[in-house]
């Protein structure tokens, strides 16, 4: 994989890997003749009343299974004839993400980590690292709210509130920062193995002389049935739900080196750019599209619900995100057999290599979203 996709080999090293991410992304811009052109982030989205908002412009199509994903890139390049995949650009993770907060919370709070297998061991077992703490507004139609932080020294248990406001200060809203601070347990899990890659999109007529960079992904993801992942008899696994989403977000934006532009302006041409892509995926999938307008996250705990799975349950069993960090349990024991210890990072492994739902590789994924299948 490596060899087409060198970004791979950077994947444990953050900081070298956006670095080259960023390197491909100025040469893509330059051979699309953006001479003095600069790259900058997302602006704060300025509401109506001055609140300065972190907002991520995203939207989603889900479908009931990967495949028909397949040839996904090749599609959008001839439906959208200004979007120019940026080469190099492919990259793939695979993390779980567990549900912090109820139905009932007026935000999602989530914790999500990245994934790997330590050297020469057994590519069915990995192990969480980078942990990230986010909390968004509900919801995934519209642009959301998204806050988050890495925690140093993969520490769960951190308090979390004093990295989000080193990180956004006064941009972090009063009643983001107050549920922030409320107690956090699991509600449930997700596993994710995501290919994605960038793209440039261009229209002078709609946005001028602004390029705006968009991250797509395609995750093939299970939700877990029971939030400690343990068999469920009601749908004979503990894993409820195996989809697939395709994803497509504004990560930033090019512009002449000494152009101005407006707020007003920026966030037009990122909404322009993220309905441009969306109406095309709409008619090629719209046989497919699984009607949902919920977070991952809010899939997660709608899912759990599903299985009628109670806060008053959930609430006893009062799972905590370090409890999944380590092969076996300090203080739960397997109910039928009390004489054995829970090993929760085993059953975190189950929502990518349990048999009947495994998750495909990286490289699959990369390769079937590439090509167009044969006719």
């Amino acid at each position: 994989m490596n060899a087409e996709r060198p970004l791979f080999k950077h994947i444990r090293d953050h900081a070298t890997l956006f670095s080259e991410m960023a390197r491909y992304r100025n040469e893509a811009a330059a051979k699309l003749g953006l001479k003095g052109y600069e790259y900058h982030k997302i602006p704060k989205f300025i509401g109506p009343d001055g609140e300065r908002l972190t907002i991520e412009p995203e939207r989603s199509i889900i479908v009931p299974e990967l495949k028909l994903l397949e040839g996904v890139k090749v599609i959008l390049q001839e439906s959208v004839s200004t979007l120019t995949h940026i080469a190099n650009s492919d990259i793939g993770y695979r993390y779980p993400t567990a549900a912090l907060a109820g139905l009932d919370a007026p935000f999602i709070k989530r914790m999500r980590s990245e994934y790997f297998h330590r050297v020469d061991e057994d590519r069915n077992i990995c192990r969480p690292i980078n942990l990230s703490f986010g909390i968004k507004s509900r919801g995934k139609a519209d642009n959301r709210l998204e806050y988050e932080v890495w925690l140093p020294e993969d520490d769960p248990d951190q308090d979390p509130l004093p990295l989000l406001i080193e990180k956004y200060g006064e941009d972090l809203p009063d009643d983001v920062r107050h549920f922030v601070q409320q107690p956090s347990r699991i509600h449930g899990w997700m596993g994710v193995k995501r290919a994605a890659f960038e793209s440039l999109y261009q229209n002078q007529a709609e946005m001028g002389n602004l390029v705006i960079c968009v991250g797509l992904s395609v995750d093939a993801y299970n939700i877990g049935a029971r939030p400690d992942l343990s068999y469920c008899s009601e749908v004979d696994s503990s894993i409820a739900v195996s989809n697939a989403e395709l994803e497509w977000e504004v990560m930033g934006y090019y512009a002449p080196s000494h152009a101005r532009f407006s707020h007003d302006e920026i966030w037009a041409a990122i909404n322009h750019t993220l309905d441009a892509i969306g109406r095309p995926l709409s008619d090629v999938y719209s046989s497919v599209i699984i009607p949902i307008e919920q977070s991952k996250t809010e899939r997660i705990l709608h899912t759990v619900n599903n299985q009628g799975i109670t806060p008053a349950h959930i609430a006893h069993l009062d799972l905590q995100t370090w409890e999944f960090l380590q092969t076996a349990s300090e203080h739960r024991v397997k109910a039928h057999d009390p004489s054995r210890s829970v090993n929760l990072l085993g059953r975190l492994n189950r929502l990518f290599y349990q048999d009947d739902h495994k998750l495909p590789s990286l490289k699959y994924m990369h390769d079937l979203i590439a090509h167009l299948p044969a006719s």
